[in-house]
């Protein structure tokens, strides 16, 4: 097992960053395989908080995990066991998953969701892979490579290396036009009276503001993009559902707050719970 300093001073970050995109890709085509079934149900179940679990979820974490298992390092993913913190404690470098993101999304037909990967180092996410199997839209990170979002792709050929996808894809953020108006993007499932207020306050600030609404991690990739200013979220999330999106934020510019402060989200907490948030 790899130490967080080994991946620092022996350069295994972009190895791994292959690792993980072929993970992601190989999920999202094992959850279209069931999302476009006309005869598929979904096999939806309810989880202890209610919250909806479906084959696809399944699928998607098995994939998963038996792609990055290979790279020696401890999984924490929504859909695994989650062992005690008292054994995460000791970890200072663990992928931290989120197989189907949006599965709200996912159950209305939308395209909204997503694969979320993050490689976590110490309490930061350093490493993000997103992609959106519907799209087939990709989005990547690691820091010293910047990040990055590549269109129409479903699959990576085995013997394609990193900087040909990177030659293919596009550096974020992206351009945007002159006198876009300031724009906040919003939880399609999850608008907090906070929320609204934000809006509001962003109105008197800046005059015109537009909304973008939309599900899953693709809000923060709508910030890292440069198409969205900010993504308040004054709901709950857990630490799954961020990382990855916070990893290719951070490396596009962007922040990742702590509501109402200049901390950024720390991961691999005793309590799993984000804090509310800010990205921007």
């Amino acid at each position: 097992m790899y130490s967080k300093i080994e991946f620092m001073e022996q350069n295994k970050l972009k190895s791994v960053l292959s690792v993980a995109i072929r993970a992601a890709l190989a999920a999202g085509q094992d959850i279209m395989k069931i999302y476009t079934d006309p005869n598929q149900d979904f096999g939806i179940e309810r989880k202890a908080d209610n919250s909806p679990l479906t084959l696809a979820d399944r699928a998607a974490h098995h994939r998963i995990t038996g792609m990055l298992w290979e790279t020696g390092l401890p999984i924490l993913s929504e859909e695994g066991e989650h062992c005690d913190y008292k054994t995460r404690s000791l970890w200072d470098a663990f992928w931290l998953v989120d197989p189907l993101d949006g599965t709200k999304e996912f159950i209305k037909r939308n395209g909204e969701f997503t694969v979320n990967i993050a490689l976590v180092l110490d309490t930061h996410p350093h490493v993000g892979v997103i992609y959106v199997p519907a799209r087939k839209e990709l989005y990547f990170a690691e820091p010293l490579l910047g990040a990055y979002k590549v269109e129409n792709i479903e699959s990576w050929d085995s013997e394609e290396r990193l900087p040909d996808l990177i030659a293919r894809a596009q550096r974020l953020p992206l351009p945007q036009p002159d006198g876009r108006p300031y724009t906040i993007v919003a939880s399609r499932s999850h608008m907090s009276p906070e929320t609204e207020q934000f809006i509001e306050d962003a109105r008197k600030q800046h005059g015109e503001v537009d909304i973008i609404s939309s599900g899953s991690s693709l809000k923060i990739c709508l910030v890292a993009e440069g198409k969205a200013d900010a993504y308040p979220r004054y709901a709950p999330t857990m630490e799954w559902d961020t990382a990855a999106g916070h990893a290719i934020a951070a490396c596009a510019g962007r922040w990742v707050y702590q509501a109402g402060t200049d901390l950024p989200l720390k991961y691999n907490k005793e309590d799993l719970h984000n804090p509310w948030f800010l990205v921007c």
